[in-house]
């Protein structure tokens, strides 16, 4: 849908603004025609699209203050943007607001082997750090699948994680420092290469915060020595509810793989059409269990996957056999939503998390939802963490079918909840979820986490129209009010 042209009092801003930033970043950093703009109205979740005011390129720290700096004196809102991925709204423009994009900032500017770590600017692509380290039998353990393109500022954004958090940890657990600047164009250091520090966490309020808080313009994260062994069991089920239980059963028996995927027919379907990874094609649900480390505990570990696989009912189960296989194993998880994209015009990513010992009833109930809203489904998750990202599968050129898809979305979350889980694992609030958090918190536990933005940008700037369902004025929260002065938030365009 094409959007309503910009009225003269908005020109008239733009330009002004336009005219001062280019003072600050000059060439080509800013952006205002209409195909210019086009290539930045929307992200990941490409279901709501909205042009920005102006896109701003910096390409260094000093620029991105200067910038923040100004746009807190003018009282401009900003919109951070790394490499677009994000799947809930994070990054999608305001049309009264600038958008940062941080591509620029792509830069590996120091490899520490001796400390391991790595520094990187946040436009530094995730799979980048790995293959940077490799050759010397490191690499970086988070590894969304869109590791090729997501950028590691916006994971630290989202607090990403991927099919080896299970075992290693989300971002948070694998990052040692930040630079970071503030609205009023303040530039902070937080951490460094050391693995803790004795002060308040502040990395952790930050990692997560999704653009809210500050702009990230560099990063340091942990690597790590590659494993001597890793080795991939693929086993097929006959329904989802038997792998569920070899899952639970997996974890109760105090073995932690360094991922646990599950995938159910759809998906198992879409992915081997799509990358041919040899995955058996007459079983309803598939694990894959990759386990790592010294040979022999490697060994004894498949055995006792194997036995309890076993006991559940396993239909087919395969142990790779080289590290070709083990990667090919992985090739159709990590392909499964491009996958999915070939079978339908449109598809829905969903993130939500739950009580792994949930996932039979939550894998039951979502095949009812989808009988309900006459849509398909397929799943593909981190099931060793209860990570679910169901896909929705509609055609948004059939009137009706995107808003079903989306209120099937919002009863998959709402579902989350009421078993014990959370919103978002990793893919973040965004606008996507931000009508949803009172199912989760209370209207004090939405004013208190407010009031962590109020400190950090007193005058609601960043990303505004993220995350919080109706945003309150800072001198309101300061007061501990309740009711009025609040600002409701308008509805996003959808194309």
């Amino acid at each position: 849908m094409r959007m309503p042209e910009p009225d003269a009092k908005t020109i008239a801003r733009r330009a002004r603004i336009a005219r001062d930033l280019r003072r600050i970043v000059p060439g080509d950093g800013v952006i205002v025609d209409e195909d210019g703009l086009r290539a930045y109205e929307c992200d990941g979740l490409s279901a709501y699209r909205q042009p920005p005011l102006i896109v701003a390129l910096p390409s260094t720290t000093e620029q991105v203050s200067r910038v923040l700096r100004y746009c807190h004196e003018n009282a401009v809102k900003i919109v951070p943007r790394g490499a677009g991925t994000s799947l809930s709204g994070g990054a999608l423009p305001l049309a009264d607001a600038v958008t940062l994009g941080l591509g620029k900032f792509n830069r590996i500017l120091d490899i520490d082997l001796a400390n391991r770590c790595v520094v990187a600017q946040p436009g530094v692509t995730n799979l980048a750090i790995t293959q940077a380290v490799q050759a010397e039998g490191f690499y970086y353990a988070p590894d969304p699948s869109s590791q090729i393109a997501c950028s590691i500022g916006g994971n630290v954004a989202e607090n990403a994680g991927g099919v080896h958090c299970l075992k290693y940890g989300l971002t948070t657990n694998n990052l040692l420092g930040l630079e970071m600047v503030l609205m009023t164009g303040e530039v902070l250091r937080l951490g460094g290469k050391h693995l803790d520090a004795g002060d308040y966490d502040l990395m952790g309020v930050i990692t997560g915060s999704e653009g809210l808080l500050g702009v990230i313009t560099e990063v340091t994260v942990r690597i790590l020595r590659a494993p001597e062994t890793a080795r991939v069991v693929l086993m097929g089920f006959p329904d989802n509810e038997s792998a569920a239980a070899t899952v639970a059963a997996i974890i109760a028996a105090g073995i932690i793989p360094a991922g646990l995927e599950m995938m159910d027919r759809p998906a198992i379907h879409a992915a081997e059409d799509f990358v041919h990874a040899d995955y058996p094609l007459d079983v309803e649900a598939l694990l894959i269990c990759e386990l790592d480390g010294p040979e022999a505990e490697v060994t004894h570990r498949i055995e006792q996957v194997e036995s309890l696989a076993r006991h559940h009912g396993v239909k087919t189960l395969r142990v790779s056999a080289s590290d070709a296989e083990r990667a090919l194993f992985w090739a159709g998880r990590k392909a499964a939503f491009p996958a999915v994209g070939r079978i339908s015009p449109d598809y829905y990513c969903m993130d939500g998390t739950i009580p792994r010992h949930a996932l039979p009833t939550v894998l039951s109930r979502m095949a009812a939802m989808a009988s309900h809203y006459g849509l398909r489904v397929a799943n593909v998750f981190h099931a060793g963490d209860g990570n679910l990202h169901p896909l929705i599968l509609f055609d948004a050129n059939t009137p009706g079918e995107l808003e079903r898809a989306e209120q099937f979305g919002a009863d998959i979350l709402k579902l989350c909840v009421e078993v014990g889980g959370v919103l978002t694992g990793e893919h973040g609030v965004g606008v996507e979820k931000r009508d949803l958090m009172g199912e989760m918190f209370s209207e004090i536990d939405l004013m208190q986490q407010q009031r962590l933005k109020c400190a950090f940008d007193p005058g609601q700037l960043l990303n505004p129209g993220k995350v919080f369902p109706t945003l309150h004025r800072c001198a309101e929260l300061g007061q501990m009010r309740m009711s009025g002065g609040s600002m409701p938030f308008p509805e996003i365009p959808r194309f």
